[in-house]
């Protein structure tokens, strides 16, 4: 390490992870960026997470291991996060294997890109057998943000970067207060908390290898339960884009629709009027709002317009009718699927 410190801080939180931490530990030693800091949070780990990480460490005084008391991985984050040294910290997760150039090419980026909080890049779920459908789906939607505005433009819909994928700066991560628990997806909230205030970019390469288990936190986890989901995104909605209006529209009432309205009434945000295709709907009221055709916003635009259409096909309908209808996304219209 330099005088001044390391220039990526690389904080893992980690609990029973003796099986995959080796490989990860061999992952960050392997990077063409060589100072760097590795702070490893064992989070109360039974196994012999905790060694392996202190032998390393033995050998390799730039990994440093910081004793958590099994609070969880909230609070192990924020705890390593206090011990980080560098200017910006580099997310990985215990099972993860980073690129070699992972690291040299996310700060690149950063100190390319000074107004950017921080960089994402494309990842590689691993491994490849145990992954389904939708795993493949959501891994290519991720690896097809390339730029801030995608990442803007998607936030609402679910996360559109990989937690592990990112280096942050770490002022501004404190800045926001590290991460929360909220009884939702501690990974999207702290991204959109990022979105809120500033610009997040992408390197669009694959310098992520991110494994699939089946005891992953986003598949046990009641904070990652679709209901969650929609707790959190209708959270940010309140807070953001329907920030100081009572009503909105909504384009979409299947299931994905339905959910979003309850979760924003509880906000206080009451439903003005519903766009729908479904010929059986229309002329009808859904919670006292009426029911009207795609073609009703042309002569009359809300002042807030929510699309919550799942699958990117039929949003990608959606936005085309709306753009012939001069509507603007971000503007005058956000997908919240």
């Amino acid at each position: 390490m330099t005088g001044t410190g390391p220039a990526v801080s690389v904080l893992v939180a980690a609990r029973d992870a003796a099986a995959t931490l080796p490989r990860m530990l061999r992952s960050v030693q392997r990077q063409t960026l060589t100072d760097w800091q590795c702070v490893v949070v064992d989070d109360g780990s039974r196994d012999a997470s905790a060694g392996i990480v202190a032998e390393t460490a033995a050998r390799d005084r730039r990994v440093e291991l910081v004793a958590g008391d099994g609070s969880g991985v909230v609070a192990a984050r924020n705890l390593g996060l206090a011990a980080c040294r560098a200017p910006r910290v580099a997310l990985l997760d215990a099972d993860d294997v980073a690129h070699p150039r992972r690291l040299e090419k996310q700060a690149a980026a950063l100190d390319a890109r000074a107004e950017w909080l921080a960089v994402a890049c494309h990842v590689r779920y691993v491994p490849r057998a145990a992954l389904g459908d939708g795993m493949r789906a959501y891994e290519s939607w991720l690896n097809s943000m390339r730029a801030p505005e995608d990442l803007h433009r998607e936030r609402f819909i679910e996360m559109p970067a990989g937690h592990p994928a990112l280096m942050l700066r770490t002022d501004a991560l404190r800045a926001v207060g590290g991460w929360r628990e909220r009884g939702w997806p501690e990974d999207w909230d702290l991204l959109l908390r990022l979105l809120a205030g500033g610009d997040v970019g992408v390197v669009p390469e694959r310098l992520l290898a991110w494994r699939v288990r089946a005891e992953s936190l986003s598949r046990t986890s009641p904070a990652y339960t679709q209901e969650a989901f929609n707790r959190c995104r209708a959270a940010f909605l309140a807070e953001q884009y329907l920030a100081g209006e009572e009503s909105y529209a909504l384009w979409g009432y299947g299931g994905t629709g339905r959910a979003l309205r309850r979760a924003l009434a509880e906000h206080g945000k009451r439903l003005e009027r519903v766009v729908e295709l479904h010929p059986g709907r229309l002329g009808q009221r859904i919670h006292g709002a009426p029911v009207v055709p795609p073609e009703a916003l042309a002569d009359t635009r809300p002042r807030r317009l929510v699309v919550s259409v799942a699958g990117a096909h039929p949003r990608a309908q959606v936005r085309a009718a709306l753009a012939t209808m001069g509507y603007v996304e971000q503007r005058d219209f956000i997908c919240a699927a």
